[in-house]
């Protein structure tokens, strides 16, 4: 990865974003939509436990990994930020990678891709290197979702190892705190702007059905999932049951062993979906019994 390495003065705590630079994600991520992007991440050198962000940039091929031509969008990635950096620092801009930001759909995060990229990051780049996920769909709901992550002390050591240990789902990202360093930048942004003449009521609609089917429609697909990998570990060891395999290898030093990970990753994300609709399934029953409670007291008085 042709990036400047930032030097780590130790564990951060902490991710402070500057105003601008989480505008420059949001806006990058809301106009690709319904394409999930990506982009980079630049800010100072770790000041005490807080990492600075205090610039960001898309990548050019969108970070979309889905397609053939994986390797031909990596280079190419690889050369823009490196062009990009070398530009920055012409104009006396910070240009330390930090990390990298990806758009999300319904807080999906916890993959392989992810994983990997972001293991890329905190083995070549830093230690101390994070991932920002922004999520356009829950901040579209009423609810600004910008979160950041890295992956733990144990999950990292267990990758460089290349060992095939059990962690606990909840173990394989860390979230750190996020703020917003000038929000008054945000504010004056806010306070120039003019709504548009056709104000929609779409707000005021009481009801979050629709986006707590579309949870439960990819949780659903999650669980499927789910599904076939334990078949995976059920076959496997109806296939030590059957004394095929003598030596009786540990687990975690098998090489016939299914890897964890994946289902590990699987049921972090299932865990994830149910954290969402239940903070959403709160808060519609909230709505209902407080428009419950008016409707009482509207005919009350028209008795």
């Amino acid at each position: 990865m042709a990036t400047a390495v930032i030097e780590t003065k130790g564990r951060i705590k902490e991710v402070h974003i500057e105003g601008l630079a989480m505008m420059k994600i949001v806006k990058h991520c809301q106009d690709s939509l319904p394409s999930m992007v990506q982009g980079a991440l630049l800010g100072l050198a770790v000041a005490g436990d807080v990492l600075e962000i205090t610039h960001a940039f898309p990548n050019p091929s969108g970070g979309n990994n889905s397609g053939s031509n994986n390797a031909v969008d990596d280079d190419v990635d690889a050369e823009y930020q490196f062009e990009m950096m070398r530009m920055l620092r012409e104009v006396n801009v910070d240009n330390n990678c930090v990390g990298w930001y990806q758009s999300t759909y319904l807080g999906i995060y916890s993959t392989s891709s992810v994983l990997e990229n972001q293991l890329s990051y905190q083995t070549d780049v830093s230690p101390n290197a994070v991932m920002i996920l922004y999520d356009p769909l829950q901040t579209s709901n009423g609810t600004f979702c910008l979160k950041a992550f890295r992956l733990s002390d144990e999950c990292l050591e267990m990758k460089q190892s290349g060992r095939n240990d059990f962690i606990k789902p909840k173990n394989i990202f860390e979230e750190l705190p996020v703020k917003c360093t000038n929000p008054s930048l945000a504010n004056a942004m806010l306070q120039d702007w003019k709504p548009p003449t056709d104000i929609s009521l779409d707000r005021l609609d009481m009801s979050a059905q629709p986006y707590l089917e579309k949870h439960l429609e990819s949780m659903c697909g999650w669980v499927d999932e789910l599904a076939n990998e334990q078949q995976k570990f059920q076959y496997y060891t109806r296939h030590l049951a059957r004394g095929n395999n003598k030596s009786r290898e540990g687990w975690s030093t098998n090489p016939d062993a299914p890897p964890r990970m994946e289902s590990l990753l699987v049921a972090n994300q299932i865990d994830n979906y149910c954290e969402q609709m239940d903070k959403y399934v709160s808060g519609g029953l909230g709505k209902l019994f407080l428009a419950g409670g008016l409707h009482k007291e509207e005919r009350s008085t028209t008795h």
